[in-house]
């Protein structure tokens, strides 16, 4: 059952005043420099992707990290020190790197461009960035969603901030949000509920590869068809991602997990930003047996807190952490912070 968002008044405000922002192009800040390293990151990771060269990707807090197979390279460690919560290269071969605090950065390869809310960015802290289908680059940030069409930013207020966006394969935009999921459908913004109750502090939506729309956050892990909804754990979910063979893999948190001895300063700098109640697992639901009653679950590894999900063109799964990122090839756990 979906039911009109009570935040559409206020969307269409917004999005009108986001239209009139300047173009912030034409800005140019400091080119690459060179920061080359054996290992990755050793602090928080929160998103890995590929690029087209087989490149890896990964937003960190120390900065934004480039892994060719051999070496590491931090793209970022002579262009700004803010925290990096998320990366996409966009079909052009630009990437983004969405900070927290210092806005979105675009780098072409060679130099970077700034954006920020004095550019018409709906918040300086980007949490996730998608392409949609036409090429428009959007933002997720605290203050909602920023739409870019290359020249100006059109904004979406929602309550909670925007952990997740995608686009189905009909069109409409899912919105994961720490208040709940919305759908927009080009008009209008509908709230995602099941038995009449909304979905809550969502932090991941992916669409599989059949179409199923797959939702993460406070709720659990759950899968809607377009009309039903299969609940598979009602622990907290931060990531979903599907590989290559349709199982499904998720960081989630364990019903009985431990402290893992964080301290209250750290405790009180991850608030808001993943759940640190318990221990975090890596877990693979095989896709195979995704319609059974009792699904396939399979254990892969825990750490304090797992984040971002990728599949690499190998078949290797990478996964972010507290305390950098790890491959799984199948067998063994590669901890690139060493």
């Amino acid at each position: 059952m979906r039911y009109l968002c009570s935040l559409f008044l206020t969307v269409v405000f917004f999005t009108s005043c986001g239209q009139n922002k300047p173009d912030a192009s034409k800005e140019k800040i400091k080119s690459e420099t060179k920061d080359v390293s054996t290992s990755g990151p050793k602090l928080i990771t929160r998103n890995i992707t590929q690029d087209r060269k087989g490149n890896i990707w990964i937003a960190s807090w120390q900065g934004i990290f480039r892994y060719d197979g051999k070496s590491f390279t931090n793209i970022t460690s002579k262009v700004s020190s803010a925290r990096y919560f998320s990366v996409l290269e966009d079909r052009k071969g630009n990437s983004w790197f969405g900070s927290i605090g210092s806005g979105v950065f675009l780098y072409n390869g060679k130099s970077f461009k700034n954006f920020t809310t004095r550019d018409g960015l709906a918040g300086n802290g980007v949490t996730c960035i998608y392409e949609d289908k036409t090429g428009n680059i959007w933002f997720g940030t605290e203050g909602g969603a920023s739409r870019y069409d290359g020249k100006s930013f059109r904004n979406y207020m929602m309550n909670g901030g925007v952990n997740s966006i995608i686009e189905d394969k009909t069109g409409k935009f899912w919105f994961g949000t720490g208040g709940n999921a919305c759908i927009y459908d080009g008009k209008t913004f509908t709230i995602l509920t099941r038995d009449g109750k909304p979905f809550t502090n969502v932090r991941s939506i992916i669409e599989d590869k059949k179409g199923n729309i797959w939702l993460g956050g406070n709720d659990g892990l759950w899968r809607y068809n377009g009309s039903t909804f299969t609940n598979f754990t009602r622990n907290f979910v931060g990531y979903i991602y599907e590989d290559k063979k349709g199982n499904i893999w998720t960081s989630s948190e364990s019903a009985n997990g431990q402290d893992w001895g964080l301290s209250l300063s750290d405790k009180r700098r991850l608030s808001g930003l993943a759940s640190v109640r318990g221990q975090w697992l890596l877990f693979r639901y095989e896709g195979k047996s995704l319609s059974n009653k009792k699904p396939t679950v399979t254990e892969i590894t825990n750490k304090p807190m797992i984040f971002g999900i990728l599949e690499d063109d190998k078949g290797s799964i990478w996964f972010g952490a507290s305390d950098g990122v790890y491959r799984y090839d199948g067998s063994t756990i590669t901890d690139f912070s060493k």
